[in-house]
């Protein structure tokens, strides 16, 4: 739970949250973007809007934090 008392996925959105699991997974931005219709400019935009909103800084850490919260489920 995060100090304004959300828990930590509730301050991401849908669609940052369809991009973290899929850098989970180890897809790259270029594949995210196929797979999600969007720009690869839009895929690194969502991604640098999650670390910001979770306070991360790496894919490392964007994938622990993926696995701590259950989004990586087959």
């Amino acid at each position: 739970v995060t100090a304004a008392g959300s828990a930590p996925l509730d301050l991401i959105t849908d669609r940052e949250r369809e991009v973290l699991t899929l850098i989970a997974f180890g897809h790259t931005n270029a594949e995210i973007a196929g797979r999600l219709h969007i720009s690869e400019k839009t895929v690194e935009t969502h991604r640098a809007h999650i670390v910001e909103k979770l306070r991360l800084r790496t894919r490392a850490d964007l994938v622990r934090f993926a696995l701590e919260h259950g989004l990586l489920k087959p």
